[in-house]
C-alpha cells in the first residue's frame, strides 16, 4: 500500500487494516488504528507507521479511544520465513525480555547489529523498542483488568524495574500507572472490585475479522488429551482449558468459544474471552502469545477468504465457513510428539511420564512430558529419536525456527513420515502455506494452502490427521 491508499483506509475506517499499519496525527501527538472512530484528520497532518513501536518511538502516544496497541498483529509475520518475520515471532514470545537482544540474535543466527538494522529498516523500530511496546500493552491490560499491585504488574509485564515501568507508561499513554488504571472501562473496574485473587487474569484475545470458532473448538475437543486438556459445555458455549509449561512456571488457561450472537458458528469480529492462572506472572506475555498461535488469532481472514474464495472448488466452502482458521500449537514440541503418536498415544504418555501439578484444577492434573523425559524413556524408537533431537536442540520448533531447516531435520529422522512432518510444519511451526504430500493443492491457493487443506478436511474431502 502507498500512503494515499492507507489514507483511504483511514477515511473509510477499514478494520481490515488494523495492525497492518498505524497512523499518527501530528497536531494531537496521538497514534491510532485505521478503524479509529474519531474524526478523520486532514491528510497533511497524518503520518503512517508499520508498527505501534515505530509510532511510539517518534513521540506519539496511544489513542485512548481506539486502543491501537491492542489490535491483532500483522498476519505477515506468520507468513514470512525471513529473519524479520522470525524475529517478530520471537519478540512476541518474550525472548527479548528473557534473553535480551543477544539471545534473540543468537536464535536467529545473526549478529545483534544485523538484527537491529533489518528490523529498524523495515519496521521503524529495533528489537528493544518492539519489546517495549509489547510490555506497555501488557501493563495496560493488567492495570485495567486486574487488582494486582503496580509493582507486581511492572515485573509481570517484563520490565526490569519499577522506574522503567513508570517512565514507559508515561511516555506511551501520557498518564501515570494509577491514572491509566482509573481510565479502565466500567467492566474492567467491576472485575477488579469483585474478582478474587484466585480468579486468574481475565483477558480478551483480539482477532481480526470473522472467526469460525466452532471448527477450532471441534478440533480441540477431538484432540483433547486427558489430564492436560479439556473442553466443556455445548457447541456455541464451550470452554477450552489446558495446562502450560512456561519459562518461569506453570499456567492453566481457559478460552471461551464466543460464537455469533444469532447462534452462527462464526464470531463476526472482536475477541475470545480468556482466563489465565499463572504461578509466575512474568509468564503472562508468553502464555498469551502461545494461545494466540494455538487459536490462530493473528490471521488475516479477509486475505485468506478472498484468495481461496476465488477458486470454484473452494468458493462454497469459504462461504459456509467465513473466517476459518488453521489452528497452531500451544507447545510446539508437544504438538510434534502428538502428531507422531496420536491422541490415544499422547494420553498414555501423559499417564506414564507426565508431571503432576502441585495444585490440580478439576480434571487438569498434569503437564505434558518434556522431550528430555520421553527421550530417556523411549530410546531406540522414532519417538525417542524425535524427542532426543528436540531436547538437544538439533531440531528447533520455536517461533523463530527456520521452517525449511526444521522440515529437513524432521524428515531425516527414521520412521517419521512426510505426512506427519507436514502436520508438524502446519501446526507447530505455524506455517500458513503447507500442502500435505499426495494432496492436489494448486499454487493458486498460495500463500494460504494450510487454510485450504483445513476447508477440505472439514468438508470431508480429506482424511483427518
Amino acid at each position: 500500500m502507498d500512503e494515499d491508499s492507507r489514507y483511504e483506509a483511514v477515511r473509510s475506517r477499514d478494520a481490515r487494516f488494523d495492525g497492518v499499519f498505524f497512523f499518527a496525527v501530528e497536531t494531537t501527538g496521538i497514534y491510532c488504528r485505521p478503524s479509529c472512530p474519531a474524526v478523520t484528520p486532514k491528510r497533511r497532518n497524518v503520518r503512517f507507521f508499520p508498527t505501534a513501536a515505530a509510532a511510539q518511538g517518534s513521540g506519539f502516544r496511544a489513542c485512548r479511544r481506539c486502543r491501537p496497541d491492542a489490535v491483532p498483529g500483522s498476519a505477515d509475520w506468520d507468513v514470512r520465513a525471513d529473519v524479520v518475520g522470525r524475529a517478530v515471532r520471537l519478540i512476541r514470545d518474550g525472548v527479548v525480555d528473557r534473553e535480551g537482544v543477544a539471545g534473540l540474535a543468537g536464535r536467529l543466527g545473526y549478529s545483534a547489529r544485523q538484527v537491529q538494522r533489518q528490523l529498524t529498516a523495515e519496521l521503524g523500530a529495533g528489537p528493544v523498542a518492539l519489546a517495549r511496546a509489547q510490555r506497555a500493552h501488557t501493563a495496560r491490560v493488567l492495570l485495567q483488568t486486574t487488582g494486582l499491585p503496580v509493582t507486581e504488574i511492572a515485573f509481570a509485564s517484563g520490565f526490569a524495574s519499577v522506574r522503567q515501568f513508570n517512565d514507559t507508561i508515561r511516555e506511551v499513554y501520557a498518564l501515570t500507572p494509577s491514572a491509566l488504571r482509573a481510565t479502565a472501562p466500567e467492566t474492567g473496574r467491576a472485575s477488579r472490585r469483585t474478582g478474587a485473587p484466585t480468579a486468574g487474569i481475565p483477558l480478551r484475545l483480539a482477532h481480526r475479522g470473522p472467526y469460525h470458532a466452532a471448527s477450532v473448538f471441534d478440533l480441540l475437543e477431538h484432540e483433547a488429551v486427558p489430564g492436560v486438556e479439556t473442553v466443556s459445555g455445548t457447541p456455541g458455549t464451550r470452554t477450552y482449558r489446558r495446562t502450560l509449561r512456561l519459562p518461569y512456571g506453570v499456567g492453566i488457561v481457559a478460552v471461551g468459544e464466543r460464537t455469533g450472537s444469532s447462534g452462527s458458528a462464526t464470531n463476526p469480529g472482536g475477541w475470545l474471552e480468556a482466563q489465565l492462572h499463572l504461578t509466575d506472572q512474568r509468564d503472562l506475555t508468553t502464555a498469551v502469545q502461545r494461545l494466540r498461535r494455538l487459536f490462530d488469532l493473528d490471521a488475516d481472514p479477509y486475505a485468506v477468504d478472498e484468495r481461496l474464495g476465488a477458486d470454484p472448488r473452494l468458493a462454497p466452502l469459504v462461504t459456509a465457513r467465513p473466517g476459518l482458521r488453521s489452528p497452531g500449537a500451544a507447545d510446539p514440541a508437544e504438538l510434534a510428539v502428538r502428531a507422531l503418536v496420536g491422541p490415544s498415544g499422547a494420553a498414555e504418555l501423559v499417564r506414564r511420564y507426565g508431571k503432576a501439578l502441585d495444585a490440580p484444577q478439576g480434571t487438569l492434573t498434569h503437564l505434558f512430558p518434556e522431550p528430555a523425559v520421553l527421550a530417556g524413556a523411549e530410546p531406540g524408537s522414532t519417538l525417542g529419536a524425535l524427542t532426543a533431537a528436540l531436547a538437544d536442540g538439533d531440531i528447533r520448533l520455536d517461533p523463530g525456527a527456520e521452517r525449511d531447516d526444521a522440515q529437513a531435520a524432521l524428515l531425516a529422522l527414521p520412521g517419521l513420515g512426510a505426512t506427519t512432518v507436514a502436520v508438524i510444519r502446519t501446526r507447530a511451526l505455524g506455517d500458513p502455506d503447507v500442502a500435505p504430500p499426495g494432496v492436489d493443492v494448486p499454487d493458486s491457493w498460495r500463500p494460504w494452502r494450510s487454510y485450504a487443506v483445513q476447508h477440505l478436511r472439514i468438508a470431508g474431502e480429506l482424511e483427518q490427521s
